[in-house]
């Protein structure tokens, strides 16, 4: 049987071959088309994504207030060991920045950038008005304020334990604790014989002005500048003029310390240390109020004076019963009345009551003072009497 062939034309197998191409070409094309189309969605997200993202971050960098607008500075104490996640929910607590997320993440990226360094305990003093960033290098670089404290003449180791709390140094029992436990070896002249209920730093912690770094402060730190300056100011006097007081050094800081309590005109002072000076060789009890407000812990005034009870009420510092000086110092002593205590005037007053307007009315014997405190409270009844009619 004779083979059949089946011939075909070329324009036939083109036509075929070129529509194999086309097929073939078109789903190639709509498979890119759509490769394209994921990949601009996909880009188009990550662009919509970091652009939000980037505003976010850009608006979280931003004060919380705008520049050169009126707004409340605030200092913030952040103890030592504060963790960074700590100091950025205070700051937004605080309204000091806008987002503590990202100040975390801000912080991540300092501890990378600077792996040895840390944020700085301290006082900081803020602004709503400053960056996240300007507030973070702040904290980071350790740029703490400078504190001040001031410590008046005549003021007990409890009244500034008091102030100290006040102003949020510290606690007030954690100062009085120190004043107890403080390591006298560094200033041996402090006195190291004293009952031990007694707070022995009385009257040695200088009174004035100072500077402290924003730092951590501990009380040891302020018990131990207030000795310095004492170390500075008030030795030398003493040590100077030593020759011409039988007083030892407490004895000396323990009269200009009744002496500063006592006195409020400054010319009365050194008269005031002749009277104690007088009452102390004759072996005359002191007879001085500020004493027993110290040992009871109280303060009179003159519409409330210490009362009979009181003055019998057996203390150490009860220079009414007790000859003698008290046992320790009842105050910080200034300048003026320890010069006072040291160049007493030479006089023979033996006693002395307030006129409450600051000055006193001295007399040489009982009679007289007797005589002067009568005629002192009638004028103020009368003045009383006279008001409230």
């Amino acid at each position: 049987m004779p083979l059949l062939v089946t011939a075909c034309s070329s324009d036939q197998q083109l036509t075929t071959n070129d529509e194999l191409f086309s097929t073939e070409t078109m789903k190639a094309i709509r498979g890119m088309t759509k490769g394209f189309a994921v990949l601009a969605l996909l880009l188009a997200v990550i662009g919509a994504v970091g652009w939000r993202g980037w505003i976010w971050w850009t608006t979280m960098n931003t004060p919380p207030i705008a520049a050169g607008t009126p707004a409340k500075v605030v200092k913030l104490r952040i103890p030592q060991g504060t963790s960074a996640q700590e100091i950025g929910k205070d700051l937004q607590a605080l309204g000091m920045i806008r987002s503590s997320i990202a100040w975390d993440i801000w912080a991540r990226w300092l501890m990378v950038k600077e792996p040895q360094g840390g944020f700085k305990a301290g006082v900081y003093q803020l602004s709503p008005t400053e960056s996240m960033p300007a507030i973070a290098t702040k904290i980071w670089t350790g740029d703490v304020v400078r504190l001040s404290y001031t410590i008046p003449e005549g003021w007990s180791l409890r009244q500034m334990a008091t102030y100290f709390e006040a102003q949020g140094f510290f606690p007030a029992p954690d100062f009085l604790a120190a004043a107890q436990q403080f390591p006298t070896n560094r200033y041996p002249w402090l006195p190291s014989k004293l009952p031990a209920e007694t707070l022995h730093l009385e009257g040695f912690l200088y009174p004035d002005t100072y500077d402290v770094a924003g730092g951590t402060i501990q009380p040891a730190d302020v018990l131990r500048q207030m000795l310095d300056r004492f170390q500075q100011v008030a030795l030398p006097l003493y040590q100077k003029g030593r020759r011409q007081t039988s007083l030892t050094l407490t004895q000396w800081v323990t009269l200009a310390s009744i002496v500063e309590k006592e006195a409020v005109i400054a010319r009365e002072r050194p008269r005031i240390a002749g009277v104690f000076l007088n009452r102390l060789q004759k072996k005359m009890p002191l007879g001085a109020d500020p004493t027993v407000e110290y040992g009871l812990g109280i303060q009179q005034t003159p519409d409330q004076p210490l009362t009979l009870e009181q003055v019998r009420t057996p203390s150490p510092y009860n220079t009414y019963l007790n000859v003698g000086l008290p046992p320790t110092p009842i105050a910080s002593p200034g300048l003026a009345s320890l010069k006072a205590a040291l160049s007493p005037e030479n006089t023979d007053f033996l006693y002395f009551v307030a006129r409450y307007d600051g000055t006193h009315v001295f007399s040489r014997t009982l009679a007289e003072h007797q005589a002067a405190q009568v005629a002192i409270q009638d004028k103020r009844k009368s003045s009383k009497s006279d008001k409230s009619g």
